[in-house]
């Protein structure tokens, strides 16, 4: 399979570097009104209505090209907005950045970029990108440039890990919860929430009102807050990716999407929980996962709401909804099994088992060595199913499903 990620380094643009900033941001925006004018968002047809007006422009094909792919993407992203029931303000390109895929070349750890005329710009990479470009058997796709930072992304054919078992991954504000029936492993995140809180006090402290300076600080403030929780993160998902390596685990990862709708004003939480709540990004860790895990050929398994619906209240070993125990924080007791329970302990427990039943299901339908074969008359034509990917069930799971596999 295909795996792709990016690098990025840091850079002084040049006086050229610049003027193509300005070019490509012109080109992006006159797209965009041209889709609104006529309510088109596909690549093709705004390519065609589009070419008159970028033709005027003096810069390489190869912007060209990508400056009418970035206004499609926004305009897409628009519709579907439209098509949810958002309301959306008429989009433009604010941030000056150039993208291509072709035309440019690296040669001896320089990047060579091309501006026009014959003329081409040199940047000078960093040590860490060239002993990243250094495998063979990369693939430098595309680069994106803006005005501090080069970002190559780089592609390279990863062969899928015939996994045993799988491990789940319940997502929280203060850990990640990683581990299966056998074993259990919290990753403590609670440093992050006093990045976030400590970044909200310093920015709340700037008294001065001028909004151009606060906005100023808060940007410089956030970005810091945005890169420490990263790293942060990063740290913990390559522990996570790791060790499923080590042990040839499938990561299985649920469905959470929209649960900060639950922390509103009015639902009853106190304005600091929602605040925690609210700059709670959940979906990082699950991106971070996701490339780090494909580029190393591990199967990642994503399971429906229907499926990771009440994950955290049933008890693993009997199926039981689990009684919460205010005295003590984040314990449920099972009256069935007479076992107190860590809640996200039983949540990565659930979250595992959902997805071995859908692994079990494939490799049961694949036979272990499906292959596929011409669809004609005369010759068998099984279901060829991806050996993760298996069906999803629409019913919620019963007790019996969430019983041990039998060997």
């Amino acid at each position: 399979m295909l795996a792709l990620k990016s690098v990025t380094q840091s850079y002084l643009p040049t006086p050229e570097i610049q003027r193509i900033f300005g070019i490509f941001h012109r080109m992006v925006n006159d797209c965009i009104d041209i889709g609104l004018s006529y309510n088109v968002t596909a690549l093709k047809r705004l390519s065609t209505l589009s070419w008159p007006q970028r033709s005027k422009y003096e810069c390489p094909s190869y912007y060209k090209a990508c400056a009418v792919s970035r206004a499609s993407g926004i305009l897409a992203a628009r519709k579907k907005s439209l098509i949810r029931g958002k309301s959306t303000k008429n989009p433009y390109s604010l941030k000056p950045q150039i993208t291509a895929c072709r035309g440019f070349k690296i040669n001896d750890g320089v990047l060579r970029i091309p501006v026009g005329k014959g003329d081409f710009q040199y940047i000078l990479l960093t040590k860490h990108m060239v002993c990243v470009l250094s495998d063979p058997t990369l693939t430098v796709r595309s680069f994106t440039l803006t005005p501090s930072s080069l970002s190559l992304c780089i592609s390279r054919e990863v062969a899928q890990i015939e996994c045993t078992d799988t491990i789940g991954v319940d997502r929280n504000l203060r850990n990640l919860t990683v581990g299966n029936r056998d074993r259990v492993t919290q990753y403590n995140l609670s440093e992050g929430v006093r990045i976030a809180e400590m970044t909200r006090d310093v920015v709340r402290s700037f008294k001065r009102n001028d909004f151009r300076i606060r906005k100023k600080i808060a940007s410089k403030y956030g970005r810091r807050r945005r890169n420490r929780i990263e790293h942060l993160l990063h740290n913990t998902t390559k522990r996570i990716v790791s060790e499923a390596l080590q042990s040839k685990h499938a990561i299985v990862l649920e469905n959470i999407e929209g649960i900060q709708g639950l922390y509103r004003r009015g639902n009853g939480q106190g304005p600091r929980f929602r605040d925690r709540m609210n700059r709670w990004n959940f979906h990082e860790a699950q991106r971070q996962l996701e490339y780090k895990a494909r580029w190393v050929g591990l199967p990642v398994i994503h399971l429906s709401r229907t499926q990771t619906r009440g994950t955290s209240k049933t008890c693993p070993q009997c199926g039981e909804r689990l009684q919460e125990d205010r005295k003590i924080v984040r314990k449920l007791w099972c009256q069935k099994c007479s076992v107190m329970m860590d809640r996200d302990v039983v949540a990565a427990v659930n979250i595992s088992r959902h997805g071995r039943l859908r692994f079990d299901r494939s490799r049961a339908q694949d036979g272990l060595e499906g292959r596929a074969v011409e669809a004609v008359r005369g010759n068998p034509t099984p279901t060829v199913i991806l050996r993760v990917d298996a069906l999803k069930s629409r019913n919620r799971l019963s007790t019996e499903d969430l019983a041990e596999p039998e060997p």
